[in-house]
Formats: C-alpha cells, sequence, structure tokens
C-alpha cells in the first residue's frame, strides 16, 4: 500500500485526491490545505474544495498558512510515515525539513510541459502566448522552483479558440491518470526520473488587474490570445463611453480593415467587430459594469454602438 500525503487547495486538484482516494494500492494518511478564505460579494468565509472532499470523505484534513513554519503540523507528518507528499496546485513552498520527511519524495503535479512554464500560473501564460500546445508533468520537488527532475508527461493540443477556463478543465480531466502512474512507478522502481533540460526554462508569473487592459493597437491574434487567457481572472477589459466593459469572448476574423485601430467596423447578429493595429477582431461576449454576461449584440443595441464609433474611449 502506497502511503501518500496531498497537500492541494483549488477545485483542479480535487479529481486527483478523489482519485487517489479510490484506488486499491494507494492510502491517503491526510489532506494539507489553505486555511478558510473570504469569497464572493459577501466575503463569506469558505473551506477550499479539497478540504470539503477531505471532510465529506473522513480524510484527517490539516489546514496551515505557512507549513515551513507549523513546527506542530512538521511532527504529525512525520508521525504518518509517509511514502510521498504529493502537491498541486498547493500554494505554499515547502522547505527541506518538510521534502525530507517521505520515505521516497514529494511529487508535484505541475501544469506545463516542463521546463517551459515553471511558476504560479503556467495555465494562462500558454494561452496568452499563443501556444499550439502544452500539457501536465509529474516532477519531483526541489527547493528550486519547479526544476526537479522529470517523471511523466501528458501533451495537451490548444486549438485558436480554447480559454483558460477549458484547459483548466481538461488539465483538471487528465491529472488523475498521470500522478497515479507516476506513485506506482517510482514505488515498484520501475519508473527512473530525468533532469530537466536547461535549455528553454521560461516562468509563468500571475497576471494582475491591470494586465486585462486591451490595447487595441495590437494585433488582432495577441488580443484575441488575451481575451481567451483571462477569462477566469482578471479578465480583459476595455473602455466605451467612459466605463469598463469586460471583454468575455472574442473571435478572429478574416478581414482586414484599414481603419484606424478601435474603430468598431460593423455591428451585427455575430457581434461587434473592431479594428485593431493589425486585423478586426469580433467581440462576441461581454460583461458592462454591474451587469452579467451577455451577448455582444445585446450589449450593442442596448448601448446603441453603431459603425465607426471607438473602442477604449
Amino acid at each position: 500500500m502506497i502511503k501518500i500525503i496531498y497537500m492541494a487547495t483549488p477545485d483542479i486538484a480535487v479529481k486527483s485526491l478523489e482519485e487517489l482516494y479510490n484506488n486499491n494500492e494507494v492510502e491517503v494518511k491526510a489532506v494539507i490545505t489553505q486555511p478558510d478564505r473570504p469569497k464572493g460579494r459577501g466575503n463569506v468565509l469558505t473551506a477550499p474544495p479539497v478540504k470539503v472532499f477531505a471532510l465529506e470523505h473522513d480524510i484527517p484534513c490539516f489546514q496551515t498558512e505557512k507549513i515551513s513554519k507549523d513546527f506542530q503540523l512538521i511532527e504529525k507528518l512525520k508521525e504518518l510515515e509517509p511514502d510521498f507528499f504529493v502537491t498541486f496546485a498547493f500554494g505554499q513552498i515547502l522547505s527541506q525539513e518538510v521534502l525530507d520527511i517521505p520515505k521516497f519524495a514529494t511529487v508535484n503535479l505541475h501544469a506545463s510541459l516542463l521546463p517551459k512554464y515553471r511558476g504560479a500560473n503556467p495555465i494562462q501564460r500558454c494561452i496568452y502566448n499563443g501556444d499550439k500546445k502544452t500539457g501536465i508533468t509529474t516532477m519531483i520537488t526541489v527547493l528550486d522552483l519547479d526544476a526537479g527532475d522529470i517523471c511523466e508527461t501528458k501533451e495537451i493540443e490548444i486549438n485558436e479558440n480554447m480559454t483558460d477556463i477549458e484547459l483548466k478543465q481538461i488539465i483538471c480531466d487528465k491529472a488523475p491518470s498521470l500522478i497515479c502512474s507516476t506513485l506506482k512507478g517510482l514505488y515498484s522502481g520501475n519508473l527512473k526520473p530525468v533532469k530537466q533540460n536547461s535549455e528553454g526554462i521560461t516562468i509563468a508569473k500571475k497576471f494582475t488587474k491591470q494586465d486585462g487592459l486591451i490595447d487595441w493597437s495590437k494585433n488582432a491574434v495577441d488580443i484575441h490570445n488575451q481575451v481567451r487567457s483571462m477569462v477566469d481572472f482578471p479578465c480583459a477589459f476595455t473602455t466605451f463611453n467612459g466605463k469598463v466593459l469586460k471583454i468575455i469572448e472574442t473571435r478572429l476574423t478574416s478581414e482586414n480593415e484599414k481603419n484606424d485601430y478601435s474603430t468598431i467596423t460593423e455591428v451585427s447578429k455575430k457581434g461587434i467587430e473592431v479594428c485593431t493595429g493589425n486585423g478586426c477582431l469580433l467581440i462576441t461576449k461581454v460583461k458592462p459594469e454591474n451587469k452579467g454576461i451577455m451577448n455582444a449584440y445585446d450589449f450593442a443595441n442596448g448601448a446603441k454602438i453603431k459603425k465607426d464609433m471607438r473602442m477604449g474611449e
């Protein structure tokens, strides 16, 4: 029986926990996660999704603000004598003292094809940069950021309209089988991790709200990638009539208008077509200030948007 302690926080990590919990060759000794946080407009204190699963299935669950400084918890983890720690979007850096606890190793599941997109935001960054493929990697955790030896990988194709939310779901669905395969391979000795390639290392930094501001002088492809990479957070936005307008969905068009960038070239049932620094972009879904998500055409009718008006004003 492979004894593990699972360290994770958000919903993307729940399916992998469920798979491990239901695996007859694995015993989940405990779950470690972040403290409950205020959430939503009412700032209601909300438990992390992995904590909810753990409590529903009678798995011991511990919450900590900073595991490397939580000496009482560290001693508890030592008492549990795990074979592996498994981390997936945990959101905390593990100290060497913590990494030395499991008998075999700490295995991290990272949402990119390492060494590309090390860091906190690999899912959104690959879409933002227009990559055609990404993937997931299981690796041995070391003190350096996502620099450990690679165990296994699984590639994922990215089409031109895939959003960060859609890619996150694909990773959520594909991760469980990969982590189970990795643990079994390491435990049996049949899997030998390999060092990461020192070339091609990139860092995936988190987005800020300001990263969502659309610069209409950029080309249509870059703006489209910006929009679809930020649906979850922070959401791409522009202004119209002095109010913030969040852009939820866009599509590339074959048109290449010569108008000044940010000029609206057409309003139709398909949406609002806007000229960029190179090519046109069709806005299909928006979220106006203090309103829900709606079709761009419905917004255009309500806001009386016409051809030759401009976005970003």
